[in-house]
């Protein structure tokens, strides 16, 4: 039972981690893991709507996205755009 939206944010948060982590596509589960581990805390309401819509999308067309072999689409441009931008900063690390 939720006693508070403090508790159902934090449920909500975990569980968005849960789902970038679990994709089943294990090259998504490696560019949306981290960059749920590192953003998601830091998105608005609004913002972590739009990521749970994006997460219902089909892996291969978001990592054609990713890797810049596909436009990404409608109002999902810019986050996509910002969790390319992150992977790409994290696999020029490596």
């Amino acid at each position: 039972m939720d006693t508070g939206t403090g508790e159902a944010a934090d449920a909500r948060l975990k569980r968005l981690s849960m789902r970038s982590w679990r994709r089943g596509m294990k090259e998504m589960d490696l560019v949306l893991g981290p960059w749920s581990d590192t953003h998601l805390s830091g998105l608005t309401a609004e913002e972590l709507d739009q990521y749970e819509l994006l997460l219902e999308e089909n892996d291969q067309d978001l990592l054609a996205c990713i890797l810049g072999r596909r436009e990404p689409w409608g109002p999902f441009a810019p986050l996509l755009a910002t969790i390319s931008g992150h992977a790409r900063t994290r696999w020029q690390k490596a």
